[in-house]
């Protein structure tokens, strides 16, 4: 399972947040475990990733959260 979590305000990315986004970022940590209990990975388990920069894999300029489940997780990821 891969699912994005978008914020509808716009920020390009995790190293642009300020202290006036702790608010929206807060929202977004807090969703994620609540959508993940109601796609069914709630309590199996779920990764969270945020990538920040082109060597991180980001390809969209709008800060997202990618929730990723159904399956048994490796470390460290690839």
């Amino acid at each position: 399972m891969h699912v994005l979590i978008v914020p509808k305000r716009g920020l390009p990315r995790i190293a642009d947040a300020g202290a006036d986004d702790a608010a929206l970022l807060g929202r977004m940590l807090v969703a994620a475990p609540a959508i993940a209990r109601q796609l069914g990975v709630g309590e199996s388990g779920f990764r969270l990733v945020i990538n920040n920069g082109r060597d991180a894999g980001e390809s969209v300029p709008h800060l997202h959260i990618h929730l990723l489940g159904g399956r048994a997780m490796q470390w460290p990821p690839g």
